[in-house]
């Protein structure tokens, strides 16, 4: 692919709700640009950035896929981004490395909650973007209402700069309200477009709007305004002038109109790409910190520039390894060179670098400020980590991931696949940042934990296709404990005769609560009545029957255990009888002091609209929590609470059900409760019957 210059490149994120058409209108850009020659559909598995087995089977993207194409020597980098909530770091991976976003809105739901969501993650990063009324060709289609709804949701400085020609089966092509000529596709199938007039039907409309963006382009460059009040028209120049300006600054969000499956208006939505959202040159000087001593560093967009660089996906691949996938922001590299990864301090060889086109790379010599390219077999480097000249070293700050939200319980169905289920599961740990693994020490289950249902579902079958290991999915247990709330003096005996030598440990303990601490044992012994080589075993016998529970098998805590009295016999003592006596005593001893179970309480903040802000507060109330209170957030409320662990099992569903996706939350682990009598009940009688059902 040709060498462009920084100020002709343009790295573009898709985003949208799930199902508005980013990649079939990726598919469209990259067939139009001459990329490919065969135009791929989702709904056959054929196109180019949906290459992964489970993206062609569920026919949605899970990945961010990333191609570049060649358009009015220009090269546009397009990264296509999942839009199913679950895949939201994709989303934000995405967006850190992008220049600019298309937010995609379908021409007949208009803007939708997932629409939402990611508009504000493009606030995050003050993304100039477009927005694109897509699938105008589908029944229903309505590009005034979509209109309407965006700018109700994103405010006035959404403002058309297409119209439509026709909707539904009838959509022909679009209306260039700056140039006010039509575009049309006569041929059917989008790949010759015909200039002409516009239609008389629309004549009116296109001279009404494209006053008002002859007004928002004067409005961002004082020459055009004094022009424009004075009465005198704009050139067509002057208002792409204008509308970059705007554009750039976050204040015009120009609407175009297209429909990606039948590619009618690519061509139009990639001149007005390359005309009126930024290059890497226009969004200047990027900030990082120099490891050496924490200063802020500066690196222009510059060839000349240091090299730096920013990992922001890695892939993870049982035969071919690592794939990482990074943005340069200042600099060259060259292909069989070595690189510093100043993130984890380590020098880097760097094999052959490619440019990324859906499953397929290019080969190239080298890359340069602005590209996004590929590189394999980076042995200690993964996503957020940069890549630098060592002698002038800095670290960027990678993309911001939210923390998982929903866990289940895996272990391999076949018995000796756990070294393979570890190795597979630290390996997808790799390549997506929003997926935890971990071994919960108090259940023993080995525990993995997404964004959804969705996400999960989707590493299991990675799990299966690329290391070979399936697995069953259970719930997770709640790793409740057991404590005593009253105090007890008990005796434990262990005697046995067997002909020979035979086994003796007797001694007395003293149970009471220990609110601050996990537990104590204390050697209140005076004299020789349990000789000091046996008490260690006494202890440890305590501390053994602890770990099993007296009511449902938890383990107990909270409790301090004093050895106060007992006695030896010369012959028969031994370590083992005592360890055996301590257990005796400790078992019936705390089912005498008021046995309780106890259940982890989890802190919650939820942050919703205010309209759902009700329905959130009356959930949680019926999960047994305790509303903390509740505060402004930007535009929405945070809701802050205390809740037991059991009731937050599937909240990120309910959540969801409740704001339809609107709403997001975070939870710690903050302290343990006494679990209510009726619920104890409960977890008793599941105890006994699972004990039953192992014998």
């Amino acid at each position: 692919m040709k060498k462009y210059p920084v100020e002709n490149l343009r790295n573009i994120a898709l985003i949208s709700h799930g199902g508005a058409g980013k990649t079939s209108l990726a598919e469209a850009v990259l067939f139009d640009t001459g990329v490919i020659d065969r135009l791929g559909k989702v709904d056959e598995g054929t196109a180019t950035m949906d290459f992964d087995p489970e993206e062609i089977r569920r026919k949605v993207s899970i990945s961010t896929g990333v191609a570049s194409c060649e358009w009015q020597e220009h090269r546009i980098t397009l990264l296509d981004a999942p839009g199913y909530f679950d895949f939201v770091g994709e989303v934000k991976a995405a967006l850190r490395v992008a220049d600019a976003a298309l937010v995609l809105v379908d021409a007949v739901a208009g803007v939708e909650v997932g629409t939402e969501l990611v508009w504000g993650f493009a606030d995050e990063r003050n993304l100039p973007r477009f927005l694109v009324v897509n699938k105008m060709d589908r029944e229903n289609a309505n590009f005034d209402k979509a209109v309407a709804s965006a700018r109700k949701s994103f405010g006035a400085k959404a403002i058309p700069i297409q119209l439509p020609v026709g909707a539904e089966a009838s959509f022909k092509g679009v209306v260039d309200l700056i140039q006010l000529k039509a575009i049309t596709y006569p041929d059917g199938n989008g790949t010759k477009p015909q200039e002409g007039s516009i239609p008389a039907d629309l004549s009116g409309k296109a001279q009404e709007l494209r006053a008002s963006l002859m007004e928002a382009a004067a409005e961002n460059d004082d020459d055009l305004l004094t022009k424009y009040l004075e009465g005198e028209e704009l050139t067509e120049e002057e208002i792409r002038l204008g509308l970059r300006k705007g554009v750039l600054a976050g204040k015009v969000v120009p609407i175009l109109a297209a429909a990606g499956t039948r590619n009618i208006g690519l061509q139009p939505l990639l001149t007005a790409v390359t005309a009126l959202l930024p290059s890497p040159a226009d969004l200047g000087a990027v900030k990082g910190v120099n490891p050496k001593n924490n200063s802020e560093v500066t690196r222009k967009p510059e060839v000349k520039e240091p090299f730096s660089a920013l990992v922001f996906k890695t892939m993870a691949d049982p035969f071919v390894g690592r794939l990482n996938l990074f943005r340069v922001y200042s600099g060259t590299l060259k292909s069989d060179s070595h690189v510093y990864n100043s993130s984890k301090g380590r020098s880097e060889r760097i094999g052959q670098l490619f440019l990324p086109r859906g499953k397929q790379q290019e080969a190239v010599e080298g890359v340069s400020v602005g590209d996004i390219a590929a590189v394999a077999k980076l042995q200690e480097t993964g996503t957020g980590d940069t890549l630098c000249d060592e002698s002038q070293p800095a670290i960027y700050e990678g993309a911001k991931f939210p923390a998982p939200v929903y866990s289940v319980a895996v272990q391999p169905k076949s018995k000796g696949d756990e070294e393979k289920i570890s190795s597979g599961l630290a390996r997808l740990t790799e390549e997506d940042l929003t997926f935890k693994v971990e071994k919960n020490a108090s259940t023993g289950q080995l525990l993995i934990s997404g964004m959804g249902e969705l996400h999960l579902d989707v590493i299991t079958e990675k799990l299966k296709r690329k290391f070979g290991v399936e697995v069953t999915v259970d719930t997770p247990k709640v790793p409740y404990k057991e404590t005593i709330r009253g105090s007890v003096k008990v005796e434990g005996k262990h005697k046995k005769q067997t002909g020979g030598r035979g086994q003796y440990g007797h001694v007395w303990l003293e149970l009471e609560p220990y609110p601050d601490g996990e537990f104590e044992f204390v050697d209140k012994i005076f004299g020789g009545v349990v000789p000091q080589q046996y008490r260690p075993a006494a202890e440890k016998g305590v501390r053994e029957a602890m770990q099993e529970g007296i009511l449902a098998g938890y383990p107990v805590t909270g409790v301090r255990v004093s050895l106060v009295d007992g006695s030896y016999h010369t012959v028969d003592s031994s370590e083992m009888a005592f360890k055996i006596a301590g257990s005796l005593a400790f078992k019936k001893g705390a089912l005498e002091a008021k046995p309780v179970i106890l259940e982890p309480i989890v802190s919650v903040e939820v942050l919703v609209p205010d309209d759902y802000m009700g329905d959130v507060i009356g959930d949680l109330n019926k999960k047994r929590g305790r509303i903390l209170g509740m505060e402004p957030h930007g535009s929405n409320q945070m809701v802050r609470a205390l809740v037991p662990q059991t009731e937050m099992l599937k909240y990120a569903i309910d959540l969801r059900s409740i704001t339809q996706g609107r709403g997001t939350f975070s939870m710690q682990f903050d302290h343990y409760e006494e679990v209510p009598a009726n619920i104890a009940q409960q977890i008793i009688e599941e105890y006994k019957k699972e004990k039953g059902a192992e014998k």
